[in-house]
């Protein structure tokens, strides 16, 4: 796929969850599309698992937006820079957040299969999140990870 085509994707990727709008994000995604959210040290797989994800991080960031402002492809995958601004709300990380919206630096790196996006690997600063959220990144992170340090989870909870 050439990189024109790979930021396209990518770029109709980020409108529809800017919107929030979870079948147009699905129809982007290969039956087999893996999400990899590494600052929450989570990983979706499949269909299912994304649409559970997806649908979870919206309802935590309910204005979650990003926009892409830069990108580079080497003909096999893609990697796109830029800001996330996004509010936290709920308890799902053990914290009550004061209702401030955050600003983010954002990378992810894509990869593509048949036509579609097969892999997301989306980082940011979650102490940066933390931070402008008004919570303890200490109190997320043990939320996030426990006391045995940095793991990785899929979405249904399996490692």
């Amino acid at each position: 796929m050439d990189g024109h085509r790979m930021f396209e994707l990518a770029q109709i990727l980020a409108v529809a969850k800017s919107k929030q709008d979870l079948p147009a994000a699905l129809r982007l995604l290969h039956p087999e599309m893996v999400l990899e959210n590494l600052a929450f040290g989570t990983t979706a797989r499949g269909l299912a698992e994304n649409e559970q994800a997806l649908a979870r991080f919206f309802a935590t960031f309910p204005d979650y937006h990003v926009d892409l402002e830069g990108h580079a492809d080497d003909g096999e995958s893609l990697v796109c820079w830029g800001t996330a601004r996004m509010t936290m709300t709920g308890n799902r990380f053990g914290v009550i957040p004061s209702g401030e919206r955050a600003e983010v630096p954002v990378f992810i790196r894509f990869t593509f299969a048949d036509g579609l996006i097969a892999n997301e690997r989306f980082f940011f600063d979650l102490s940066s999140l933390c931070a402008q959220s008004g919570v303890s990144t200490d109190a997320v992170r043990h939320k996030l990870f426990g006391d045995t340090g940095r793991r990785t989870t899929t979405v249904g909870g399996r490692r």
